[in-house]
């Protein structure tokens, strides 16, 4: 008996049948145009290939690879005054993970209720960001990536393309899982090429 109370056996698939499983469904084809506001194109176009859970995991091993071994110190650096810092950064990311993430859930429940956008700069500035450690937020990075990849894993194929409205604007639950994994390609070649160089 499991910790809920089942005692069904409970098979977990290996990484093989995952990525099987994935090529013959929705979650294996781009978003096309009109799945998202235009903005978000600059997102989708750095993902790479057709599998977006797979481009998950290995963002995730390539952002934890950067980070590794970095101090606060390196986290509280600013390449310009007006910049946020990169712990800043990484909380932006890990912030619109988890609402885009939400908005993919609301979406693919069939929630047809409008959701509101959000201010970048309100959430960074009312973050706790520069009290936390680079530790602190690496960590946060994981949980939320954990959580997304759960989410989109989990998935039945219509739930994919099903549609809601953010930020006044349609967008895809496929398309969201796209524009979160190109915001943080995105956010990560700043910070190769500004804060790490």
């Amino acid at each position: 008996m499991d910790r809920w109370g089942t005692t069904r056996p409970c098979a977990i698939p290996d990484e093989e049948s995952m990525t099987l499983a994935a090529t013959n469904s929705p979650a294996s084809l781009r978003p096309q145009s009109g799945e998202s506001a235009p903005y978000y194109d600059r997102y989708i176009s750095l993902v790479p290939g057709n599998d977006v859970l797979a481009a998950f995991e290995d963002q995730r091993r390539q952002t934890l690879l950067l980070l590794s071994g970095r101090t606060d110190s390196d986290g509280d650096f600013r390449y310009a005054p007006d910049k946020w810092n990169l712990k800043e950064v990484l909380g932006h990311v890990n912030d619109t993970e988890r609402i885009m993430s939400y908005r993919a859930l609301r979406i693919s429940r069939s929630d047809k209720t409008p959701m509101e956008g959000f201010e970048q700069d309100d959430y960074v500035r009312n973050a706790p960001f520069a009290r936390l450690t680079l530790s602190d937020l690496i960590e946060d990075y994981i949980a939320v990536r954990r959580a997304t990849v759960s989410l989109f894993r989990n998935l039945d194929e219509q739930a994919w393309t099903q549609r809601g409205t953010a930020s006044n604007n349609e967008v895809t639950v496929r398309a969201l899982a796209y524009i979160i994994a190109g915001h943080e390609l995105h956010h990560r070649k700043i910070i190769q090429e500004k804060y790490l160089k």
